[in-house]
């Protein structure tokens, strides 16, 4: 029998969000970029458009700006996607994507989401 992958889900991620029109935002996900739902997300300063957060980048993206709300497969042109932009929102930081980032860089990046209150909670 085949073995199944389930994707991976909003709802891994964030567990609550007050109210939909208020933390989310239609944003731009930059060419090249190939997201799964709660992926966190980076705002690259010179263009405006979102790639996977790199706390090790020096182009903006270094700042966690929110979470993707569904997949985004942006590989070969630029594509709008929904991310929680701000809170009052909580995530499980064992739900998100971190897209390789270390303890040290998801720890840096719930701290930037904190600051767009989008808090960290595990085990709700």
């Amino acid at each position: 029998m085949a073995t199944k992958t389930q994707e991976a889900r909003f709802s891994d991620g964030v567990f609550w969000e007050t109210e939909q029109n208020y933390t989310r935002e239609e944003v731009t996900i930059l060419s090249g970029e190939n997201l799964a739902a709660s992926d966190v997300v980076g705002k690259v300063t010179a263009s405006g458009k979102y790639v996977a957060y790199d706390n090790a980048a020096s182009d903006g993206s270094q700042a966690a700006a929110g979470v993707l709300v569904v997949a985004v497969d942006a590989s070969d042109a630029d594509t709008l996607g929904a991310i929680v932009i701000r809170g009052p929102a909580i995530v499980n930081p064992d739900g998100l994507g971190w897209n390789t980032q270390d303890a040290a860089a998801q720890t840096a990046g719930l701290v930037d989401l904190a600051a767009l209150d989008i808090i960290e909670r595990t085990g709700v």
